[in-house]
C-alpha cells in the first residue's frame, strides 16, 4: 500500500532562491514521498510565486486588502485569511521562505491545533542578529558591522516570538576580510539551498517512522 505523501506549503515574498533549491531536489528524485502542495506569497509580483507556476506548482496569492470592502486587513484578519487557504491544502509542514511578515500568535495556534508543523530559515547564526529588526541584507551589515570571524544559517521551528523556536539546523562559514553584503548573502545561501531540503528531509522521515 502506498504511504501518504507529506506535504508541504512554502510563504515566500521575495525571489524564492531556497523555494528553487527545494524544486531542485523533488524534481531530482532527492525528495521521495514529498509533495509541494502550493506557494503561497503576499507579493502579487514577487519572483517565487511566478518560479511555482513556471514548474507546475499552484501559486496563490494573497492580497493585503480585504477582497470585497477594499480595505486593508489588519494583521489577524491576514492570517485569518492565510490560515484558511493552508488548511484547504491540507498539508503537514509549512516552510518559510524569504517571508516578509512577522505572523501572529494566533495562527501559530491555529496551525499548531491542527499539527501543522512550520519551520523558517534565518542568515545567521541565531542567536545573534536575529529577532523582528534583523532580515534579509540587514543581517549581513550588521554581521559585517560587528567584525564577526563567522557567519551561517539557522533552521528553526517558528513560534509566536521571531526567531526563538527550536533550532533543528546550524551551520557556519568564515568570513574573509574581503567579504562585502552581497559576498556574505551569496555564501549563506549557499548553505541555504544546501541543508533546507536536507531538514524538510529530516521532517518528512521522522513523521513515516
Amino acid at each position: 500500500m502506498q504511504s501518504t505523501p507529506f506535504r508541504i506549503v512554502v510563504l515566500a515574498s521575495t525571489n524564492g532562491t531556497d523555494l528553487q533549491a527545494i524544486i531542485d531536489e523533488m524534481k531530482a528524485d532527492k525528495m521521495p514521498g514529498i509533495e509541494l502542495a502550493a506557494v503561497i506569497s503576499n507579493k502579487k509580483n514577487c519572483y517565487a510565486l511566478q518560479r511555482a507556476k513556471e514548474q507546475g506548482y499552484e501559486a496563490i496569492y494573497i492580497s493585503k486588502n480585504d477582497p470585497h470592502t477594499h480595505a486593508p486587513r489588519t494583521r489577524e484578519q491576514f492570517d485569518a485569511q492565510l490560515f484558511s487557504t493552508i488548511e484547504t491544502l491540507n498539508p503537514d509542514l509549512v516552510v518559510l521562505v524569504g517571508y516578509m511578515r512577522i505572523l501572529t500568535p494566533g495562527f501559530i495556534e491555529n496551525l499548531n491545533k491542527k499539527h501543522i508543523q512550520i519551520i523558517n530559515i534565518h542568515p545567521a547564526l541565531i542567536p545573534k542578529f536575529s529577532g523582528p529588526s534583523f532580515f534579509g541584507k540587514s543581517v549581513h551589515e550588521a554581521v559585517l558591522a560587528a567584525h564577526e570571524k563567522e557567519t551561517g544559517m539557522t533552521i528553526h521551528r517558528v513560534t509566536a516570538d521571531v526567531d526563538a523556536g527550536e533550532i533543528l539546523l546550524q551551520e557556519s562559514i568564515p568570513i574573509d576580510q574581503t567579504d562585502t553584503v552581497d559576498t556574505l548573502k551569496q555564501k549563506v545561501q549557499a548553505l541555504e539551498k544546501q541543508y533546507y531540503p536536507e531538514v524538510i528531509r529530516q521532517l518528512a522521515k521522522a513523521k513515516t517512522t
